[in-house]
């Protein structure tokens, strides 16, 4: 890690200026609504590929915000980046996620200690078996801290990171049978590069639809009305 190896390809920073703690969103312009809602000092580092990142402060603490796109691919590549090239220490994605958990209402937060996937991702580490993604624990704990101390709903547990958004598997929800309460499509592959970095990383979901009960959100309420989960995580800076 080191100036010369940056920006990188995907990201136009220069080494520096992203902080070693960086939340990330699928979508770039909830990075965008996040940094321009809770940050000061703000100052944009990357819009190669539309893909917003802001570097600012949070009650004088230095946070980069960035977007990350869909799926364990994009994800992949994003921080992969940010750990091994910008040196950023701590990944918190701030994303949407479909319920499996009957108990689970739209709004409610998930905190994913786990990621299940159906995705080939981790085949590159060459394991002799199959790896089983975690959060970092201190993150994990003082996050579910947060939300008693502020009255949020939330269930601690394990995602599916999917490579499919419209699943045709007759048994998609067998997932749920093994006690995964909701689908998401990143996770794994965060929780993957935060342990080949040797680097922090957790997972916090707003439920934005249901697959129980077909309930949904709209676009617009998944960029700007998802504030429990960005207000967590900020907690965490």
């Amino acid at each position: 890690m080191a100036a010369k190896d940056t920006p990188t390809p995907h990201i136009g920073a220069q080494y520096g200026q992203i902080a070693k703690t960086t939340l990330m969103a699928g979508d770039p312009l909830r990075a965008k609504f996040i940094a321009e809602k809770f940050l000061d000092n703000l100052v944009q580092f990357n819009d190669v590929r539309g893909m917003l990142g802001f570097t600012g402060t949070y009650k004088g603490r230095p946070v980069s915000v960035m977007g990350h796109g869909m799926g364990i691919p994009s994800i992949g590549i994003y921080t992969w980046e940010l750990f091994n090239f910008y040196d950023v220490d701590t990944i918190i994605r701030i994303g949407s996620a479909g319920a499996y958990d009957p108990d689970l209402k739209l709004g409610d937060l998930v905190l994913a200690q786990g990621a299940c996937t159906d995705s080939n991702y981790g085949n590159q580490f060459e394991l002799p078996g199959v790896y089983a993604p975690i959060a970092d624990f201190g993150l994990l704990r003082e996050a579910a801290d947060t939300c008693d101390h502020l009255g949020y709903k939330y269930k601690v547990g394990n995602v599916l990171s999917s490579d499919a958004f419209y699943s045709q598997h007759s048994k998609a929800m067998n997932w749920a049978k093994m006690g995964v309460v909701a689908v998401e499509m990143e996770a794994s592959a965060l929780y993957m590069n935060a342990a080949f970095a040797r680097k922090r990383a957790l997972v916090i979901c707003t439920i934005s639809d249901h697959l129980i009960t077909g309930e949904v959100t709209t676009a617009e309420e998944r960029r700007t009305t998802f504030t429990h989960m960005m207000e967590v995580a900020l907690s965490l800076v």
